[in-house]
């Protein structure tokens, strides 16, 4: 289950990054972190906004509320979803996963 956390503007998602993938998508959930894959290299912030497309797009959230909060060069990264509570953002992810 991906661990999300309350945050006074929305939520925080966290994210495991895989730059330089075949295709863009979220491929599934893994140690409490929803996996997105990127083609975009994780050079000079390329990969961070690839990811900040795929998720608007998945989770049908407008790239405005999706914030980079840390892990900027990791893999590992925290996203603020603003304006989105824990149970919404958790049934987008299950519907995105789902297909």
């Amino acid at each position: 289950m991906i661990e999300l956390t309350a945050h006074p503007r929305g939520t925080i998602l966290p994210v495991r990054a895989q730059a330089g993938a075949r295709r863009n998508g979220i491929v599934g959930e893994h140690a409490g972190l929803l996996r997105v894959a990127v083609t975009a290299a994780p050079e000079k912030g390329k990969a961070n906004k690839a990811i900040v497309e795929v998720l608007s797009d998945a989770l049908k959230i407008p790239k405005s509320s999706i914030e980079l909060v840390s892990g900027d060069t990791s893999s590992q990264k925290r996203f603020l979803i603003a304006g989105v509570d824990a149970e919404t953002l958790r049934t987008a992810i299950e519907r995105s996963i789902a297909g």
